[in-house]
């Protein structure tokens, strides 16, 4: 703003030395005085210079850093929701291995301490299930969706005479080595 007051003023000055240039003979005193002031006030204009430079990159640097917290937040969101998502993944997938347990054994007498058993959960077969005595874990895994599930059944003569234990996971039962498996487990004692 007030460099175009500046501007102004210099315009002014010019158009009233012209005026008086044609009235007065001594053209050049006037012109001298012109030239004084252009140089004085020129020297003012070259002091602000850089000012609004400097302005634009302050506030282009703010805006970025208000840019970048807002990414961050939101990058950070995002990892959040989708390990809850994977967490209930996997603590479906060991709901599914503890009832598929616990239908075998009280159901259909499928983890007999003397004899094996084939039980067959989520439409897998799995093979030579019981068998091992007593305070031996019999252990198998099948997968829920994509999702991996392994249960781990231990009969006992004393109390809690069973144990089931289920451990579901957020990835395939191969996939072991994933940074972002999450594991949940539920155990049921009868």
């Amino acid at each position: 703003m007030k460099t175009k007051i500046k501007i102004k003023k210099i315009c002014s000055l010019f158009a009233q030395e012209r005026s008086d240039w044609f009235a007065n003979s001594s053209a050049e005193r006037s012109s001298d005085r012109v030239v004084k002031q252009l140089t004085n006030n020129s020297y003012k204009l070259r002091t602000e210079k850089g000012f609004t430079l400097l302005i634009a990159v302050l506030i282009s640097g703010v805006l970025l850093a208000i840019g970048l917290a807002i990414f961050n937040i939101t990058i950070k969101e995002i990892l959040l929701s989708s390990s809850g998502r994977d967490s209930q993944f996997a603590f479906y997938a060991a709901d599914s291995g503890i009832e598929c347990a616990l239908y075998w054994d009280q159901k259909e007498v499928g983890f007999a301490t003397s004899t094996t058993s084939t039980i067959s959960c989520n439409d897998t077969s799995i093979l030579d299930v019981g068998g091992v005595g007593y305070d031996t874990p019999m252990v198998f895994q099948f997968e829920v969706g994509g999702f991996c599930s392994v249960v781990s059944v231990i009969k006992s003569e004393t109390h809690p005479r069973t144990k089931i234990e289920s451990k579901g996971y957020n990835t395939t039962c191969d996939n072991v080595v994933n940074p972002r498996r999450i594991e949940r487990a539920i155990r049921v004692t009868y």
